[in-house]
């Protein structure tokens, strides 16, 4: 359950006693559904999503201005800086499963803070907010790696979505749920003008065959843009299996300044490849923005030791991390990790 049953009637409470909340979520299917699943709840606010920095800071006051909202739900966004909560004048309640990082004056949900192990994605904690759109939650959890104890309910309501997969990694990528993992994804790529038209159309959706089936011009607008997206990432994904040798890393870079699929792909070729640790890197404006996967081995650590004295960043999950550095530093970072995680 990853909170205990007061903390999820307090974040309902919070809900139900606000006019207009504004939803600042990541920038993956995790970050989408759990804002869906909290505004189709409420019915009420708006949603901005966290696309160009991996968390909240000073530069997101303009929003706050642009909406006035009497509350702030942060979902998913793995850091939220002290400055930007001082500069609010709102309360904050973040809910998330990172860090955890001590902050002030914030209403802060992390199962992680109980318990370090306790990595539940922050769909499944708004799931058991609102209790409702239970696809909507397998979405995001599935995208997260994660069973929830609410799987049979799901494979009883809709088992034509996972067919008799029990695994989550087959799950994720044998199955029509899996097909819905990636329209989340892919419509947040582009346009921040394209994705808010995207996210609108989502929280209007009444069943996943609206999409997967086209019943509706709703459902057509979403999986259009899904078939045309999948087309590029098929393409990069043929491209980058070409990398996989008997080396322990696969490691993949590509040229795009507007679409980054590092995590889809990461995710891919990792169910793919599971005995490999593998980087995928986007190259924009003398940066590399990656990702990087494991199954098994942790990375945290050999991550840290890597971007020491290098112009960069990163960080993540035990086996899931983003990281970035400048072009000219990648191959020193690539030889880094590989030192840092010989068996």
């Amino acid at each position: 359950m990853a909170l205990t049953e007061k903390q999820y009637e307090d974040i309902r409470r919070e809900l139900d006693e606000c006019k207009n909340p504004l939803f600042f979520f990541d920038d993956d299917p995790d970050g989408l559904s759990a804002f869906l699943l909290l505004y189709r709840y409420k019915k009420e606010g708006h949603g901005v999503v966290v696309k160009t920095h991996p968390k909240l800071d000073i530069r997101s006051i303009q929003k706050v201005h642009e909406y006035g909202p009497d509350k702030i739900f942060v979902l998913d966004v793995a850091l939220v800086e002290q400055e930007f909560i001082d500069n609010t004048k709102t309360p904050v309640i973040w809910v998330d499963h990172h860090g955890p990082y001590e902050r002030r004056n914030v209403k802060y949900y992390n199962p992680r803070i109980a318990k370090k192990e306790d990595n539940v994605p922050t769909t499944c904690m708004c799931y058991n907010v609102v209790k409702q759109d239970l696809w909507i939650a397998m979405v995001g959890c599935t995208a997260d790696y994660y069973m929830p104890d609410f799987f049979s309910e799901f494979r009883k309501e809709y088992p034509d979505l996972i067919g008799d997969e029990k695994n989550v990694d087959d799950i994720y990528f044998n199955t029509k749920l899996g097909e819905l993992i990636k329209a989340f994804s892919f419509i947040l790529k582009g346009k921040t003008s394209d994705v808010v038209k995207y996210i609108k159309t989502l929280t209007r959706i009444e069943s996943p065959y609206e999409i997967l089936n086209q019943e509706t011009a709703r459902g057509k607008f979403i999986f259009k843009k899904y078939e045309k997206v999948n087309k590029m990432y098929e393409n990069l994904l043929e491209e980058a299996e070409k990398k996989a040798g008997r080396e322990k890393f696969l490691v993949f870079t590509y040229q795009d300044d507007k679409t980054s699929f590092t995590g889809d792909l990461a995710n891919e070729l990792l169910h793919k490849h599971p005995e490999k640790i593998i980087i995928v890197g986007r190259r924009k404006d003398e940066d590399v923005r990656m990702s990087i996967r494991s199954k098994k081995i942790l990375l945290q650590e050999a991550l840290e030791k890597s971007l020491a004295g290098l112009d960069g960043y990163g960080g993540g999950h035990e086996t899931a991390c983003g990281a970035n550095v400048k072009e000219r530093d990648f191959n020193e970072f690539v030889s880094r990790m590989k030192v840092h995680l010989k068996p």
